[in-house]
């Protein structure tokens, strides 16, 4: 009786997370699905026909898509180059003894609390503007040419900008796997004649693994989904050169005003990044348990 009664309980207080969760999340997507079959778009606001997987089929097939998946991986595998390799380099540094070496990690973690709006606003009109940015100034310094990088190279610049945001989070996660290494293990090494190289291969490496497929898996997730650098800096272009998958959804709904479309897209990239979720938790589960 008294287990009824506790399991009753629990189900009670469980309910309002159940039901907020229900109407934040499944609402929403049931609505996406339902539009995503009908001819719904805004400048037609009388006419919402049954159209079936139409939608979808003119989503998959639109040149557009295939450039925006290359260009998702594109900006997903560059910035995950460059957060994890670059958050292993900060965490050996930072890992340390200098002086200061508190006051350094708050400055190297910053860039990870500022907004993506104000940082892609940062890159473009500070660093990257070709007439007035500290790139041109350098290159002007250097006697070279201003480069134009948002025009000439605009995945490649997005990349950079969503990297620095990142990268301090990889250097945290990094820092902290690195910081719980037994020290008897490296001074162990160091009596049997490894040198820094071998110690990193063969001890610090190993021992990073698991924090750097977390690392992987959780950028993997948010970087599906970057909109907010692209739409301040580059508006996807030129052409489809720095347009991914979210930001064709989104010119697809705001810009041609295709609810029905791109609610197709919408559903599409969600199951995409379910795939690439599912398939990094199993990685990460093989990792955890060798």
């Amino acid at each position: 009786m008294a287990t009824t009664q506790t399991h009753s309980a629990a189900r009670a207080m469980m309910a309002p997370s159940v039901i907020l969760l229900f109407i934040w999340m499944i609402v929403p997507l049931g609505m996406t699905i339902y539009f995503s079959v009908l001819n719904y778009n805004l400048l037609m606001p009388g006419a919402h026909d049954f159209v079936g997987f139409l939608n979808y089929q003119y989503f998959l097939t639109d040149p557009a898509f295939f450039a925006a998946i290359v260009n998702t991986l594109l900006l997903v595998g560059g910035v995950l180059l460059i957060s994890v390799i670059g958050g292993i380099l900060m965490a050996l540094l930072l890992d340390q003894p200098i002086f200061g070496q508190g006051i350094v990690r708050i400055l190297v973690i910053s860039p990870f609390f500022i907004m993506p709006t104000v940082a892609a606003l940062v890159w473009k009109n500070m660093l990257m503007n070709p007439v007035n940015g500290l790139f041109a100034w350098g290159f002007r310094l250097l006697g070279l040419q201003p480069v134009d990088f948002l025009a000439t190279m605009p995945l490649t610049s997005i990349i950079l900008i969503v990297a620095w945001q990142w990268l301090p989070f990889a250097t945290l996660i990094l820092l902290t796997a690195l910081q719980s290494l037994d020290e008897e293990q490296k001074e162990a090494a160091e009596m049997d004649g490894a040198g820094p190289i071998a110690k990193f291969i063969y001890i610090i490496l190993p021992h990073m693994a698991r924090a750097i497929t977390v690392v992987v898996l959780i950028e993997t997730i948010f970087l599906l989904s970057v909109f907010a650098e692209i739409l301040v800096t580059t508006n996807g272009g030129p052409g489809t050169d720095s347009t991914n998958l979210t930001y064709l959804v989104y010119t697809q709904a705001l810009l041609q005003f295709d609810v029905g479309g791109a609610s197709a897209g919408g559903i599409v990239a969600v199951v995409l990044a379910n795939i690439v979720a599912l398939v990094l938790i199993r990685l990460i589960g093989k990792n955890l348990e060798a």
